[in-house]
């Protein structure tokens, strides 16, 4: 993760503890076990703001392809995902072929793999 990125990651996140403590937690525990470093340095298949993320729902089978942003860029429609999503604070800093657990809105737990990372 980059450290511009990161500094940025943990402002929102202790900003929306409040209202958002869930996700907020989630983001700050995903900065704390990062490695930061800069952008050149970052892996191509690491996953951070500007990734278009394609991963498939492990209990549907179901494969979704996102972009993971920042809140004030976030748009459904485009499938522009927000950081501060319970999927998308999940999604920041791994990689290709990895697979993450995480709980829905509803309390529901959920298992993702990557499948694909295009570096933004």
């Amino acid at each position: 993760m980059d450290q511009t990125i990161a500094d940025q990651l943990e402002n929102l996140a202790r900003a929306n503890i409040g209202r958002n403590p869930i996700v907020a937690n989630r983001l700050l525990d995903e900065i704390d076990r990062a490695v930061i470093a800069t952008r050149s340095e970052l892996p191509p298949d690491a996953i951070t703001i500007g990734s278009e993320v394609t991963f498939r729902d492990n209990a549907t089978g179901g494969m979704q392809t996102i972009i993971l942003v920042m809140p004030t860029e976030a748009d459904i429609s485009t499938q522009r995902i927000s950081v501060m999503t319970p999927v998308g604070a999940a999604l920041i800093g791994i990689r290709k072929g990895e697979t993450i657990w995480w709980q829905t809105p509803d309390g529901e737990v959920r298992e993702l793999t990557v499948h694909d990372v295009v570096a933004p």
